[in-house]
């Protein structure tokens, strides 16, 4: 069994920690794994084990962090000739819109006169002689007022001169960081040296300057100016080959995930929905929503099937992701059809051999093991055990087993999130201390035999913030919590306590919910113990308060662990 351990590689006698790179990343990293040497001592090997797949993973991660948006980035689409035309008069009718603006903060004569009346009145109230020198000395503000009109003119006749000298000159510099922005908002591609960009970056010039040309019209009176270079004009709406402006993808991802994140939702970012929207584009070739049809949804569909996913996997995470933004597009005018309404995947029914929940006797078996956990002894400290994860292991499988919540909830407590109510202690799992699935706070009155093991005298000696991690901030909660519920599942998994076809954390919540079917208790309650949607309308009317809670929880049976 020894080689079965997870991410240990054992060749020659020696010992490696190793974890596979994705196959999405192995082009960035360079290698299908990764290795760290454990030497030849299996107990040391094991001993050193953890920390080394934990700093493998964080390399991945990293690696997976920034090659995410180059990844976006590099799915744009090809640049075409209609894009051009689009292209440049967007730019000329933002460069006249700038222009009303700028003109709208100029003083007008009134505000001028006024501060200079300002400026003398300053000078008699303060007893300062009416001087030309003292006028002058106080009166900068006035004197930018006057002088704004001017230097704007001026700045403006400066820049057409340069870009007039810089079109002849083939140079493209004063236009980058606009063509940079133009090709980012529209996920177009255009290489710098490509050719694609140097006719881009011509044309932008020439959109400029004639707005810089209709701008300086302006100053002397003239609206009614038009373009004189053939490119700059509006491109036909009513043209069949001129499509609606682009939608990104990748921005409507982000703004998608923004939205739900103002609600309390996708706390961790959404990762997982990302992946998905990475290989919807790149199925796609392109990265314009707008070009998003049904048609091509139920062939990406068909192609995640024919890859060997799983049909729960392609209904909850692939089409779930995507028929999210979309639909969130729609609501709020971003595209004129949701075409992934219809869309779904049918989910093969699962064949179980087993239940789904831990036995009684595996469930004392996983018990015994964490609540008698003892982190092994090292002279050198820098292969010792964090107090956080030996108390992670001690506590929060038999927390789970009292409590039917997830491994994260559990993993995230705070000391601040435990209170006593009377003679009774309670728990509070809020998503202030990381995530809470349903959203909101929930109060869980500890079983007795969890008091009895002394968890109150640990939280007591604890010192303030978070009882299982190290996290400083709340932003980093989650992700930290996370981390010891993946740790903790790592060492059952390990140690051979968690049974083929169980998961080490919901195990738990499958039992929770079967020893309180068997025990006839209330669904309703049972639900609002472990954070489960309500099931009808008739639910929401009431709260299921702690001391409704109080007699589920004590009708839970010890467990025997002596």
């Amino acid at each position: 069994m020894a080689g079965q351990v997870k991410n240990l590689k054992v060749k020659g006698g020696r010992f490696y920690a190793r974890v596979a790179v994705p196959a999405h990343l192995r082009a960035v990293i360079g290698k299908t794994e990764l290795v760290v040497p454990l030497g030849g001592e299996r107990r040391a090997a094991m001993k050193a084990l953890p920390a080394a797949v934990a700093t493998l993973q964080r390399q991945i991660d990293a690696a997976g962090a920034k090659a995410a948006g180059a990844r976006l980035d590099d799915l744009r689409s090809p640049i075409t000739t209609v894009d051009y035309g689009r292209a440049v008069w967007s730019h000329y009718q933002s460069m006249l819109a700038s222009d009303d603006t700028t003109r709208a903060a100029y003083p007008t004569d009134v505000e001028i006169e006024a501060e200079k009346d300002e400026v003398v009145r300053r000078c008699q109230q303060n007893g300062i002689p009416i001087h030309p020198i003292e006028i002058l000395s106080q009166s900068l503000d006035w004197l930018l007022k006057r002088g704004a009109r001017d230097f704007d003119q001026n700045a403006r006749q400066v820049k057409l001169d340069a870009l007039r000298g810089d079109l002849t000159a083939d140079r493209t510099h004063l236009v980058e960081d606009a063509i940079d922005d133009l090709l980012a908002r529209n996920s177009w591609t255009a290489p710098p040296g490509s050719a694609e960009r140097k006719v881009l970056a011509r044309q932008i010039m020439r959109a400029e300057i004639e707005a810089l040309e209709r701008t300086l019209e302006r100053d002397r009176g003239d609206y009614g100016g038009q373009p004189s270079d053939p490119i700059v004009k509006a491109p036909a709406a009513s043209h069949p080959d001129v499509p609606a402006d682009p939608v990104p993808i990748k921005t409507l991802f982000k703004d998608y995930i923004a939205a739900r994140q103002a609600l309390g939702k996708h706390k961790d970012g959404a990762g997982a929905w990302e992946t998905a929207i990475l290989h919807l584009i790149k199925f796609l070739g392109h990265a314009d929503a707008r070009r998003i049809t049904k048609r091509n949804l139920l062939d990406w569909r068909d192609k995640l099937l024919a890859e060997g996913r799983s049909t729960k996997t392609i209904a909850d995470k692939y089409l779930a992701s995507v028929r999210a933004m979309l639909r969130w597009a729609f609501e709020n005018d971003r595209l004129p059809t949701n075409e992934a309404e219809a869309v779904r995947q049918e989910v093969a029914k699962k064949q179980r051999t087993r239940e789904r929940g831990y036995t009684t006797r595996e469930a004392v078996e996983v018990l015994k093991a964490s609540t008698n956990y003892q982190p092994k002894q090292t002279d050198n400290p820098a292969n010792r055990e964090s107090a956080h994860i030996t108390a992670a292991k001690r506590w929060l499988p038999i927390l789970c087993a009292f409590t039917g919540a997830r491994v994260a909830e559990m993993a995230q407590l705070r000391k601040e999130d435990l209170r006593q109510e009377g003679n009774r202690w309670v728990i509070r799992v809020t998503p202030d201390a990381g995530s809470v699935k349903a959203g909101g706070y929930r109060d869980v009155p500890l079983h007795q035999q969890v008091i009895v093991l002394g968890f109150i005298d640990f939280v007591k000696a604890a010192k303030p913030g978070p009882l299982f991690h190290v996290a400083k901030t709340q932003a980093r909660y989650l992700a930290a919590a996370r981390a010891t519920a993946g740790r903790v599942t790592q060492w059952l998994q390990e140690a051979e306590l968690v049974p083929a076809g169980i998961q080490p954390s919901h195990g738990w919540r499958h039992r929770f919910k079967t020893q309180a079917r068997e025990l006839g208790l209330s669904d309703r309650i049972v639900d609002a113990i472990q954070g489960h949607a309500s099931k009808t309308a008739s639910d929401d009317y009431g709260d299921v308060s702690v001391k409704a809670r109080i007699p589920v929880i004590d009708a839970l049976p010890d467990y025997k662990l002596a």
